[in-house]
């Protein structure tokens, strides 16, 4: 990781005036405790008014997805990292799945039926997360929300998860089992397809990704321009390949730090 988790002042500010737009996580990458951060919902305003399209990728569900990219100044948002999106047209609202198929959906909610029943009985213990109402492609437990589970509980919990065939995705405050093949990456990249016809290699040249933990991992691999808010380190033994580039601040106020940059670029 030499080369990566550079400071801001790095970042060339001919990368920053040729970008499109700016992907991101949600969950303390613009939140604290929960809460949205008034300085990255500024942030975000602040981009989108400089002509940048705004997404919102993040592990939450397809269900909160749809009212981002109802109320919020983005193009759109991805939910469930990666497995469907919502983004608007006017007034209209439209979804899309990464997985089409309805055989291979019911394939997966089956293989998500045997964790849910193995966990019950081998972790009962590990909660399913608040927000799983609106969840349609994984399951969700809550690993740093409302429950504070040790890191080898947490192990077991991955360990189940991918016995079963599925991919164990951590977030800052969940565990997911994910049935599919997506990620927030290739999630992003197949929104920003359907929405704007935006080809994989503009989404790699042109769009900057920012986020915080281990579920973004794929993301920060996959953007050249990735950046983390400070508080990623805290999860850097977890993270295959780190960001490129990491902020002073943590989460909300880190988003808007980077916004200052992008702006002052542009």
């Amino acid at each position: 990781m030499s080369d990566r988790l550079r400071p801001l002042d790095a970042l060339s500010g001919d990368a920053l005036r040729g970008l499109e737009g700016v992907v991101f996580d949600v969950d303390d990458t613009l939140t604290r405790g929960g809460l949205l951060e008034p300085e990255a919902f500024v942030a975000m305003h602040s981009l989108a008014n400089a002509g940048l399209r705004l997404w919102a990728v993040t592990g939450r569900p397809l269900g909160w997805a749809q009212v981002f990219a109802a109320q919020w100044p983005v193009r759109g948002a991805v939910g469930e990292n990666g497995a469907g999106w919502w983004w608007r047209e006017g007034e209209a609202l439209h979804r899309g799945y990464f997985e089409g198929d309805e055989a291979t959906r019911e394939t997966q909610r089956r293989a998500l039926e045997r964790v849910l029943h193995r966990v019950r009985n081998e972790l009962p213990g590990m909660k399913l997360a608040s927000d799983r109402a609106g969840r349609s492609h994984d399951l969700a437990y809550d690993v740093g929300e409302a429950e504070h589970v040790p890191r080898a509980e947490v192990d077991r919990l991955v360990a189940l998860i991918e016995s079963e065939g599925c991919h164990a995705l951590v977030s800052s405050v969940h565990c997911h089992a994910v049935p599919g093949d997506w990620d927030k990456a290739q999630g992003a990249e197949r929104a920003l397809g359907a929405r704007d016809g935006v080809s994989p290699a503009n989404v790699r040249e042109r769009y900057l990704f920012v986020g915080d933990s281990p579920n973004d991992a794929a993301a920060f691999a996959h953007f050249p321009l990735s950046v983390g808010v400070a508080n990623v380190r805290a999860h850097l033994g977890r993270l295959p390949t780190a960001p490129a580039y990491v902020t002073e601040a943590d989460r909300g106020r880190g988003f808007a730090e980077l916004a200052e940059r992008i702006l002052e670029a542009r």
